[in-house]
Formats: structure tokens, C-alpha cells, sequence
């Protein structure tokens, strides 16, 4: 066995996860997983990933290879500590600086929404590392708002975050009845044909800033600005492009795209 058969593996606090060549054998995993085991004290488990994210909750498959048999992470960042079942809910480490750099464009007093927020990392993480008065961290995905909820109260945020679940179609709607409107908004989409810019643009406000995240190749990044001005058009909006930002690979040639923009 060689280090090259393997394709990646991440550590999630007390978790390893590894993507191992299609051709390596049992054997070998072991004694690959053994060696994480070894050589990093805080990883208790070693799991294999042996599917991709599915659908719009972003369901992973792993299966265990050595060590406690939890698939329950134990995690920590940016001074923040996670609780999650990596099966049941999504979350990726390789956004912890992108969830420190947009907690630091948040400014005193700011009402921030987050779409898509998972167990809560982008919201905590605004929580404790900036002065935002409060955060609304809407998911769909009910096993992650157990999380989220359980997360809020081992941050010590709940004063500061509030879970909201369900559907943001669904929820935008009952939130602009109730005439909210947010001075941020961040967009941690899946990789889905619908945007979610509608319910956005519906509950921003002139000066709101949006963080909105998408999936494409690298060539067609100009493509998912001219949706984004496009949707804004249609909903009736003027906007400033603020910024475009790769936020990181998610394959040969692909990116994750940050594009930042304000209502004016």
C-alpha cells in the first residue's frame, strides 16, 4: 500500500474521514486508519466516505473502518465547539476561514439571516466572533436543528441565535409578515438549480449585504454573477457587486464562489 492510493482525508475533531482508492483492500484501510489513529491522539474513529453529498440536505455516506464505533463528531473552531452525526447532517471543516472572514465583515448591531445553516457553524461563529445583535440560522434539514439548537446551548449563544426551521420559501414568506428585514445575509447554499436570491432579495433592505455561494467551473464564474444581477432584476432590485471570491476547489477545474453584493 502507498500513500498515493489514497485520494483525501479530513479530521474532524474526534472523527478521520477517508476517501481510499477504489482498488485498495481491506487490509490496507486498517492499517492506513490505524496509522491516523497513532499518529493524531484526538482521533478516536476512522470512517471510509464511500458516497457523495446527496440531495438538497447534503447527506454524506460512510462507513466505519477502526476505532469507536460513533459516527457523532466532536469538533471545534474559531473558538466554537460543533456536535454532529456525520451522516445525517452536512458540514465541512475547509470553511472555517470563510466563516471567520465573514464573521468579521459583521458589524455592531447588525440582524444577520443565514440560509442553509446546517448545525450552525456560520451562525455560532458570527455569534461569538462578532457584535451582530441577533442571528435567524434557518435549515431545512430537521436532524441538523436538533443539532443547531444543541450547539447553540453548548456555545452559550441562544441569547444571540435563534434556530429557525423549515423550508426558507416557507419561511421567507412568514418572516416578511412579520416585516423583517436584515442588515446581512448569508447564503450557504447546496448544489441546487434554485438560488434562493428571491427569498433573499424579499427580506433585504437598502444596504443589505448578501454572501451568496454557488457551484460552478472555473471558466463560467462571470455566468453566476450575471444570475445573480439577473435575479435582481427580476425581483426588482439594484444591486452593487461587491466582491467575487473562489471559496475553495470542489473538484478538477470546479469552485465553490463567493459572490458579495449589496442592495442598493
Amino acid at each position: 500500500m502507498k500513500i498515493k492510493d489514497l485520494r483525501s482525508y479530513d479530521i474532524f475533531g474526534n472523527i478521520a474521514l477517508v476517501k481510499f482508492s477504489d482498488k485498495m483492500k481491506v487490509k490496507d484501510k486498517k492499517i492506513f486508519a490505524n496509522k491516523i489513529l497513532k499518529n493524531n491522539k484526538s482521533v478516536k474513529t476512522v470512517l471510509e466516505k464511500v458516497g457523495k453529498f446527496k440531495g438538497r440536505l447534503r447527506k454524506m455516506q460512510t462507513k466505519y473502518v477502526v476505532g469507536e464505533k460513533t459516527k457523532e463528531i466532536r469538533y471545534r473552531e474559531n473558538g466554537c465547539v460543533f456536535r454532529f452525526n456525520i451522516d445525517k447532517t452536512y458540514f465541512s471543516s475547509r470553511l472555517s476561514g470563510e466563516r471567520k472572514e465573514i464573521a468579521g465583515l459583521i458589524k455592531k448591531g447588525e440582524n444577520v439571516l443565514v440560509i442553509g445553516a446546517g448545525v450552525g457553524p456560520y451562525s455560532i461563529v458570527i455569534a461569538k466572533n462578532s457584535k451582530a445583535l441577533k442571528i435567524d440560522s434557518n435549515e431545512i434539514n430537521r436532524e441538523a436543528n436538533k443539532y443547531g439548537l444543541l450547539n447553540v446551548e453548548l456555545n452559550k449563544v441562544k441569547e444571540k441565535v435563534e434556530i429557525i426551521p423549515g423550508d426558507i420559501k416557507k419561511v421567507a414568506l412568514k418572516l416578511k409578515n412579520k416585516k423583517k428585514k436584515y442588515n446581512s445575509i448569508i447564503m450557504t447554499r447546496p448544489q441546487l438549480k434554485d438560488s434562493f436570491l428571491k427569498e433573499a432579495f424579499m427580506l433585504s433592505k437598502k444596504g443589505t449585504k448578501i454572501y451568496y455561494y454557488d457551484f460552478c467551473k472555473i471558466e463560467d464564474i462571470d455566468k453566476i454573477v450575471e444570475k445573480v444581477n439577473s435575479e435582481a432584476k427580476k425581483n426588482k432590485k439594484k444591486i452593487k457587486i461587491l466582491r467575487k471570491k473562489i471559496a475553495g476547489e470542489i473538484g478538477p477545474y470546479r469552485a465553490r464562489l463567493r459572490v458579495d453584493f449589496r442592495v442598493l
